[in-house]
C-alpha cells in the first residue's frame, strides 16, 4: 500500500472515531484533528502492544483478549491526545462499536492496513 492509501485509511478512521464520539456516551472527540491524532495513537499503541505480546494480543485481534486490549488502548489514548475523553464505560462501548464497524468496513483499522503491506 502506498503513502496515500495509508493517509486515506487514517482519515476514514478519524471520521469513524468522530461518529463514535457522537453516538457513544462517555466517549468524546473534540474535532477532526483530535480524531486523526487519536487514530494514529491507537495504531501506534497497537503496534507497540503487538511487538511486546505478539499478534494474539493485538488491539485489533479477534476474541476477548483483543477486545480488552482495545478498551485499554482507547482509554490510554485519551491521555496522549488532547480534546479526547473516555471513561472506562465509554472505552468499552467505543471498542464494541469499532469492532462492529470493522466487521463491515475493514478500513476502519489503520494498524492492520499498515501491516498488510508487510505481507505483500
Amino acid at each position: 500500500m502506498n503513502f496515500l492509501g495509508h493517509v486515506v485509511r487514517f482519515v476514514v478512521s478519524a471520521i469513524v472515531l468522530m461518529i463514535i464520539g457522537y453516538i457513544v456516551p462517555s466517549f468524546s472527540v473534540g474535532g477532526f484533528w483530535s480524531a486523526l491524532l487519536l487514530a494514529v495513537v491507537i495504531a501506534v499503541l497497537g503496534w507497540i502492544i503487538e511487538g511486546i505480546f505478539g499478534k494474539r494480543v493485538t488491539p485489533f485481534g479477534r476474541g476477548i483478549v483483543g477486545f480488552i486490549v482495545s478498551v485499554v488502548v482507547i482509554w490510554l489514548a485519551q491521555f496522549v491526545v488532547g480534546h479526547v475523553h473516555a471513561t472506562w464505560l465509554g472505552a468499552i462501548l467505543a471498542a464494541l462499536v469499532i469492532g462492529i464497524i470493522d466487521l463491515f468496513i475493514p478500513i476502519a483499522n489503520p494498524f492492520r492496513a499498515a501491516h498488510s503491506h508487510d505481507r505483500d
